[in-house]
């Protein structure tokens, strides 16, 4: 029986000439007789084996230069199976990632077990021999028992993708993009989207809104994003509209970003007055993926989209100021230059067939003032869930409150409840309002100043609706004081017209 020190040396021995004859193999065996003698071991070796082995390259195409979407979710896949079981692993630090990704090493085995049948995974690294391109080149090798190819080659690998996929969308680092201006030849290099990190730190349980509310839109979201087959069954695009409107600083943004987080979806803020035309607008959406929420803000102020059909005229438009005209016509003549956007256009690419490109997209609009949008561009079926975002009630107060200064009651919560439901004013006040401007600033100094805000806001209004009252008063009377002149106008005008024509009889 061999002594431990002699079995050692023995195989230190045959390991360096199985190395040195290796060596000598690679250099002066032509390559042409190498890859024969390679392919027909492999096909010997293949009559006496019952393995399978599919082979996974990180690259695709000819020259290599597009990464394999395949490779990219089976490493995602294999991560929680490396973690767990590999010896040896590799951390990479992703932009696309928000935490470190470990994966499988090079020239490292994984183990996984699939409806019984037990696999194996391993990650080899090819180098060429070839001087000009020393790049490294990996890929993925997935063995298993030739019985079991069937159920490998169709539920298995559909299983692996499918799981990668939805891991790579769970550990991404979500975006917020914006559309490269069409005039700026230099972003289109770097496409016609720019991304950061989306960080917003908005969730609807910070969002001062009323509980209820809150509750509906959240059920609704998680029934869209479970949607999939039923949209297919009833033959919709899987896509949802979102109408979010009312006055400013009532948490229109804040309620998108909610919505993002909630989802975890990425956000693309749509700036339609640098879009070139509708053409340029349907790359745009081309360009988007699915787990996203498409953002068209202050729709009203984007393009003068409703004036490209026929509005009804005001009643006051007579009175309006020469000035205000002037800066309306000025805005109106600037857009149009900017962007040939058209109303047509915007609905064709929002709902039209290009909507349908891409599934799981949620498409949101704001507008401060409803009444300004075309109703065409605002209907179910585009906007099919409309939220009114109303001034600060007490239900929001109270989730402010406790936001800002940790407190969920207060000898003050009676008289603020009071005032904040005769009072409008808007969330974004009363949380300035409720926001600690030092540090001997306590809860109570805070309620306090709210109260005093709210009233004055209250006085305020007061005078504000008396004023609005004179001025229709004096409306009023300017409109029947015109209205007499132009009767008394009219009528001086037919008396004078009967004494022409009795005039004409008396000559006749």
């Amino acid at each position: 029986m061999f002594e431990a020190g002699a079995l050692f040396g023995f195989t230190g021995t045959t390991m360096a000439s199985l190395m040195f004859f290796w060596s000598m193999y690679r250099q002066f065996v032509p390559y042409q007789l190498r890859d024969y003698l390679e392919k027909c071991f492999y096909k010997m070796f293949g009559l006496v084996s019952t393995s399978v082995h599919i082979k996974f390259t990180e690259y695709t195409e000819d020259k290599g230069l597009k990464k394999s979407q395949a490779y990219d979710l089976i490493r995602n896949y294999l991560s929680s199976k490396s973690t767990a079981r590999a010896q040896r692993l590799k951390a990479n630090e992703s932009k696309n990632s928000k935490s470190l990704v470990l994966s499988l090493d090079d020239h490292e085995a994984v183990e996984d077990v699939f409806q019984g049948v037990k696999v194996v995974w391993s990650l080899s690294v090819w180098k060429s021999d070839n001087q000009a391109d020393s790049s490294e080149k990996r890929y993925l090798t997935l063995s298993f028992h030739n019985r079991y190819r069937e159920m490998i080659t169709t539920t298995y690998l559909d299983h692996v993708l499918r799981e990668g996929k939805e891991i790579g969308l769970k550990n991404r680092e979500r975006k917020l993009y914006t559309n490269n201006s069409s005039q700026d030849y230099s972003a289109w290099r770097e496409g016609r989207w720019s991304n950061v990190p989306f960080d917003h730190p908005a969730t609807f349980e910070t969002l001062a809104m009323d509980l209820e509310k809150k509750e509906g839109i959240k059920k609704d979201l998680i029934k869209f994003t479970k949607g999939k087959d039923y949209y297919r069954k009833v033959g919709k695009p899987w896509k949802r509209g979102y109408l979010l409107f009312g006055p400013p600083g009532t948490g229109k943004s804040t309620m998108i970003s909610a919505m993002a987080n909630f989802l975890e979806y990425d956000v693309y803020d749509l700036e339609l007055t640098t879009v070139k035309d509708n053409s340029e607008l349907k790359k745009l959406m081309l360009d988007t993926k699915g787990k996203s929420i498409v953002v068209i803000e202050d729709i009203d102020c984007s393009l003068d989209l409703t004036g490209q059909r026929k509005k009804k005229k005001e009643e006051d438009e007579d009175e309006e100021d020469e000035e205000k005209k002037a800066e309306k016509l000025l805005k109106r003549e600037r857009s149009e230059r900017e962007s040939k956007v058209t109303l047509s256009g915007l609905l064709n690419a929002i709902d039209g067939l290009w909507s349908a490109c891409s599934g799981e997209k949620i498409i949101v609009f704001t507008t401060n003032y409803l009444d300004k949008l075309d109703p065409a561009l605002i209907r179910r079926g585009r906007m099919d869930n409309h939220i009114e975002m109303s001034y600060c009630r007490f239900e929001a107060f109270k989730v402010l409150a406790k936001n800002y200064l940790e407190i969920e009651s207060h000898d003050l919560y009676g008289e603020i409840e009071r005032l904040v439901e005769e009072t409008d004013m808007s969330p974004a006040d009363v949380a300035e309002n409720l926001m600690p401007k030092s540090d001997e600033d306590d809860a109570d100094i805070c309620l306090r100043r709210l109260v005093m805000s709210l009233e004055e806001e209250k006085e305020k209004a007061r005078k504000l609706a008396e004023e609005e009252k004179k001025k229709k008063e004096e409306r009023d009377a300017r409109r029947k004081k015109k209205k007499a002149e132009e009767e008394h106008k009219k009528k001086k005008e037919t008396e004078e017209n009967g004494d022409v024509f009795r005039d004409n009889g008396n000559l006749i």
